[in-house]
């Protein structure tokens, strides 16, 4: 059963109950992420939620992760372009601590100045980490790629100059600014007393406060029709491929679920199927969605050997147009919509899972999607929406492509790219504005 409300300082609290479970995971959600960020301070974010982690007036680093391991808890955090979460995983009796636990981080914690220089060189060993694995160096140039200059462009854990730039007056800044009761929402999932948790939430997370309200505003978002490259020595050239996709919250993503299923998801998807089973062109290929505020993007992902790169994306690119074109049978929409019912219905088999669903549904809808609710979603797609979402999403094929790996030439991608732009774009416009 979902409950929701509002503390007296302006907090959101969402909660699911569910009875027969020993277990309760609480997350403090908070609607700031890379995308909030100046590129002054990209990476800012991250490295917050590495230091509400470096001890508080009462617990010490140490501490903070034995209190709640000690009693067999899971404590953790992670940012991403539009949001950073605090959360615990523990038996329903250690809600009192978890609740304790997390607001002192987030409400205690000191910024200490030897421990913030401490912390740079841990976030720029995780730079230097993700700079070794080509999928996140793809990631990263494939944002850049996509939305330029736009704060969604930039990479979430920021750059090692920017990182050693990091002050305390800084953070401390950055937090006043970012770190509110408004945009924030508290999502606890599992066996609980609803007034002794009322009360809880009161006793710990009462006394935040804040000078003024933060409701992010992310402007006008484009979408940029280019390609970037970045070489890597390695035996696989990594290939990401941007199509238009969806805005997080649109009620045509259900089709666009359905209709990502179908083309590249999973083993028995077309570009599976066609790419890698009938001609053997590569290992891993698959498409999957990125949906953003008010803005979203559907990728290909491919990892193949460079030889093979024109016939891949020339398959790639005329099977994009054969499913625009010719879409899917009566028979797909039914099988997908009872495999898209499963995977979201067995995604929500543990607390945590529910508790982050939660979350992010409330902090940037201001709703909660019930189970009842999808599911209903799922069953009304129609035809109409599918054309929709086909024409929008599929039609105009690729928009921007990133590659990492060995020097090759890229006239196939490029003549793709450019020919889908022309197609689609007016005339002396490089650029889309959704």
């Amino acid at each position: 059963m979902y409950n929701t409300y509002t503390l007296k300082n302006g907090l959101r609290v969402v909660t699911e109950k569910i009875e027969h479970l020993n277990s309760i995971s609480v997350g403090v959600m908070v609607q700031n992420g890379s995308r909030n960020e100046t590129n002054d301070v990209n990476g800012i974010s991250h490295f917050i939620e590495h230091m509400f982690f470096k001890g508080t007036n009462k617990r010490t680093s140490k501490e903070v992760m034995e209190d709640i391991e000690n009693v067999g808890g899971q404590i953790n955090a992670f940012t991403s372009k539009e949001a950073t979460c605090y959360y615990i995983k523990a038996l329903n009796t250690h809600l009192n601590l978890s609740l304790d636990v997390l607001s002192d981080i987030l409400l205690n914690a000191k910024f200490d100045p030897d421990e913030i220089e401490k912390e740079k060189g841990v976030v720029i060993e995780e730079i230097n980490m993700s700079q070794d694995s080509p999928e996140d160096v793809l990631d990263d140039l494939h944002s850049k790629v996509t939305f330029g200059k736009n704060p969604l462009g930039n990479p979430i854990l920021g750059t090692i100059q920017l990182v050693k730039s990091f002050t305390r007056e800084k953070i401390l800044d950055y937090i006043n600014e970012k770190y509110t009761p408004y945009n924030s929402v508290i999502s606890i999932c599992g066996n609980f007393d609803e007034q002794e948790l009322k009360d809880l939430l009161e006793k710990y997370f009462g006394s935040w406060k804040s000078k003024k309200e933060y409701n992010p505003n992310y402007g006008n978002t484009i979408i940029q029709i280019d390609s970037g490259y970045t070489k890597k020595e390695r035996e696989q050239l990594h290939i990401s491929l941007g199509l238009q996709g969806m805005p997080y919250g649109d009620e045509d993503n259900y089709s666009l679920v359905l209709l990502n299923n179908v083309f590249g998801n999973g083993a028995s998807s077309i570009l599976f199927q066609k790419v890698r089973e009938e001609l053997g062109l590569c290992y891993s290929i698959y498409s999957y969605l990125q949906p953003l505020q008010e803005i979203g993007t559907l990728n290909i992902y491919a990892a193949l050997n460079k030889n093979y790169v024109d016939k891949a994306l020339e398959v790639i690119d005329r099977e994009l147009a054969i499913f625009s074109k010719n879409g899917i049978t009566d028979r797909q929409i039914e099988i997908n919509k009872e495999k898209i019912k499963a995977t979201y219905i067995l995604g929500l088999e543990s607390t945590s899972s529910r508790m982050f669903a939660n979350a992010k549904s409330y902090l940037f809808s201001n709703k909660v999607k019930t189970q009842e609710h999808v599911i209903k979603k799922i069953d009304e797609i129609d035809r109409d929406s599918i054309q929709y979402v086909l024409d929008k999403c599929f039609k105009n094929g690729v928009l921007n492509a990133a590659y990492v790996g060995q020097e090759v030439e890229y006239n196939k991608l490029d003549s793709i790219i450019l020919k889908n732009s022309k197609a689609y774009y007016s005339p002396n416009s490089n650029k889309h504005n959704l």
